[in-house]
């Protein structure tokens, strides 16, 4: 199976720099609007036989023009939402801020047992996720695309994929609307073979 995961285009909180993980959340700026219109080009050439997205507004938002263009329902599952801020939630501060990438990035090196301040721990972030990608694989699409979120995409990447480690996964974020590409199952494991528009 190809996997496509799509961190979603630019809102207010990302200009801003808050932990914005709560229902509903940012709707996109005019920038993040031309970034998901953008998308529908940058993967004109990838096959796309079913298209999921978070239930947080960015993402369905940023999904909207590629389910327009494609002719496919978006299907909304909660599991590909972004990591929870839990007591961080809406905090800006550099403190804050670094404290919730610090939490997310431990996850990612497996030490899945933290739990973030008055949130989840990495174990049960992971699961979640895990059950939408499972159930994705179980539907027999061959090629899927996600919209979901910055920090529970590298995170779940970094853990899952064979050939990408935490260290790579902290050294590079995902600018809005970038993908990272994958090949492989949730039996079988996965290998990413693009981060953002880099090969790997």
């Amino acid at each position: 199976m190809r996997l496509l995961l799509v961190r979603h285009g630019q809102t207010t909180s990302n200009v801003r720099h808050a932990l914005d993980t709560d229902m509903p959340g940012a709707e996109l700026t005019a920038l993040g609007q031309q970034q998901a219109e953008r998308l529908v080009e940058r993967l004109a050439a990838e096959r796309i036989d079913a298209l999921y997205a978070s239930p947080l507004r960015r993402a369905q938002q940023t999904a909207a023009p590629l389910a327009r263009e494609r002719g496919l329902d978006v299907v909304v599952r909660e599991g590909v939402r972004e990591l929870i801020a839990g007591d961080l939630e809406m905090r800006e501060d550099t403190e804050s801020v670094q404290l919730y990438l610090k939490t997310v990035m431990a996850w990612a090196a497996g030490q899945t047992d933290l739990r973030m301040p008055g949130g989840q721990t990495g174990e049960e972030a992971l699961a979640r996720y895990d059950e939408v990608i499972e159930e994705i694989a179980a539907s027999g699409a061959e090629h899927v695309t996600v919209v979901s979120h910055g920090a529970s995409i590298r995170t779940w990447t970094a853990v899952r994929a064979h050939n990408i480690d935490p260290a790579y996964a902290a050294r590079n974020p995902l600018e809005n609307t970038q993908t990272i590409t994958l090949d492989g199952d949730p039996r079988r494991g996965w290998t990413v073979t693009h981060w953002g528009t880099e090969p790997v």
